[in-house]
């Protein structure tokens, strides 16, 4: 049987969006417009999501507190429970046929190693309880919906999650809960996760965009590709787990 270390007060961080699965969080809210009745009616929901979907993504690229802005404020007048209750269906439906085939496989190794599993994302909490779950991770860090006598008011409550913020509330989860982040390991997609990815001793790109490929090319970091079907590589040994060379924290990425 093969053996492995057993990690004590250690961590995995992961970006959920493009890292564990293959949708984002506007594909959530496309999902709550065209079932949630108090945000329109569904016909007329699924037509003003189509158009505003464009916006969203544009406003991501460009800024994501902007985004988070515009994006949030769709939520406005949202029945907590109701929004609770199609969370449920929200993974059935739309998360759980779009989690990356060897997801799964690389949580499963990192828990038996004695590794905390932390899902860090800039979703709506509700969305990514089903699927911590179901991956059976440990804890979820995610954006929180303000509500008021159980009505979202369309504003996030602070911290918001996204970028940069990741780092700082990874060091604070770090202090709560004793985890020594150089040895810790975090998983992202985008480059504009580097923060994240600069405070742990083990970061590594899964399913990079080109220039987080670029960046993990240049500091010799484990890259991943959990869209590829699973085998007994994965089980024996997954990359994620491998040393790889340490990264002194830096306040920003490198100049590209």
């Amino acid at each position: 049987m093969h053996t492995q270390r057993k990690y004590k007060n250690s961590a995995a961080f992961y970006d959920v969006d493009g890292t564990l699965i293959k949708i984002n969080i506007v594909h959530a809210f496309a999902f709550y417009a065209s079932r949630h009745a108090s945000l329109a009616t569904s016909a007329k929901n699924t037509v003003k999501t189509a158009l505003s979907i464009p916006v969203f993504w544009a406003a991501d690229k460009l800024s994501r507190k902007w985004f988070n802005e515009i994006f949030y404020r769709s939520y406005e007048g949202a029945s907590e429970d109701r929004l609770v209750v199609l969370a449920e269906e929200l993974f059935e439906d739309v998360i759980k046929p779009n989690i990356y085939p060897r997801a799964q496989a690389l949580i499963d190794e990192s828990r038996r190693a004695g590794v905390r599993q932390v899902l860090i994302s800039g979703a709506l909490d509700f969305t990514m309880r089903p699927l911590a779950r179901y991956l059976g991770v440990d804890h979820v860090i995610a954006n929180q919906l303000e509500f008021v006598d159980s009505y979202a008011t369309g504003k996030l409550q602070k911290p918001f999650v996204a970028g940069a913020t990741k780092a700082d509330i990874m060091r604070a989860y770090a202090k709560q809960h004793a985890i020594d982040l150089a040895e810790s390991w975090a998983y992202t997609d985008s480059f504009s996760d580097y923060p994240m990815l600069a405070v742990v001793g083990h970061p590594t790109a899964c399913n990079p965009d080109l220039r987080l490929r670029s960046l993990a090319r240049s500091y010799d970091w484990p890259v991943l590709d959990l869209d590829e079907t699973p085998d007994r590589s994965v089980a024996r040994r997954p990359q994620g787990l491998a040393p790889v060379r340490r990264l002194r924290a830096r306040s920003g990425p490198p100049e590209s």
